[in-house]
């Protein structure tokens, strides 16, 4: 009987982080190839030099028991015809980013002007650091939308701060230092903090309203932990190009 098994790690040598995988796409690509488990892992023990991969490990891929390394990543996309973007789900890295594009580290490096080097110790540390202008060609390498560039230039906690400054205080004060972080324009920034400082307290004093100050705490921070949420959804709606 098959057994799912990986090499082990070499000593004192971490595994990297997994890609997102969409198990469900997985399966479904197999299946359209009338393909079955035994034919996926045949292919990429014989083509991709993987020797340990058996049909019991193709199947816990698509049952979502365990996820692909990358290596194994490229290898199911080699044997499915299909990109390894089509495996995976939503990106929310700078690596899961590349990787749904295809591109390898040296592309992107090259790319934007960065020694590979410098490069990869961002991806590892989802730290990116870069110039105006190499952070558009990586957007537009990568084909990000300004959320996806915000989070994955390491933006996201900086925005969240200062939004729930703004909707809990004087929303004024917060259009400039948010717009250093968001390349958007003054007036769209304007209406959207002005917008989420009248919802949040709309919904504040609704919910003091109904009795009971354990309400209105909740009301709120729950508001507020979904608050980079909230802002998107009031950016898309009043400029749908925007974001």
């Amino acid at each position: 009987m098959w057994r799912v098994r990986r090499p082990p790690a070499r000593p004192n040598q971490p595994s990297p982080p997994t890609p997102p995988f969409n198990a469900p796409a997985a399966r479904k690509l197999r299946a359209a190839l009338n393909m079955g488990p035994e034919h996926v892992a045949y292919g990429m023990r014989v083509s991709y030099g993987l020797p340990y991969v058996t049909p019991d490990l193709v199947t816990a891929w698509e049952r979502g028991v365990t996820t692909p390394s990358n290596p194994e990543l490229a290898a199911l996309a080699g044997v499915l015809w299909c990109s390894p973007g089509e495996l995976l789900g939503r990106p929310r890295s700078l690596r899961e980013h590349r990787m749904s594009r295809g591109l390898a580290p040296e592309d992107v490096a090259r790319a934007v002007g960065h020694e590979l080097h410098a490069y990869l110790r961002m991806e590892e540390s989802d730290d990116w650091r870069g110039t105006e202008r190499q952070a558009s060609v990586l957007a537009e390498l990568l084909g990000l939308t300004l959320p996806d560039f915000v989070t994955v230039t390491g933006r996201d906690a900086r925005l969240a701060d200062l939004l729930r400054s703004a909707v809990t205080t004087r929303w004024q004060a917060y259009v400039r230092p948010i717009g250093k972080l968001v390349p958007l324009d003054r007036r769209l920034v304007e209406d959207a903090l002005q917008e989420l400082h009248r919802e949040y307290h709309g919904q504040m004093v609704a919910t003091l309203s109904w009795g009971g100050d354990g309400g209105t705490s909740a009301a709120g921070r729950e508001y507020l932990d979904r608050i980079v949420d909230h802002f998107w959804t009031t950016i898309s709606d009043r400029s749908p190009g925007a974001v």
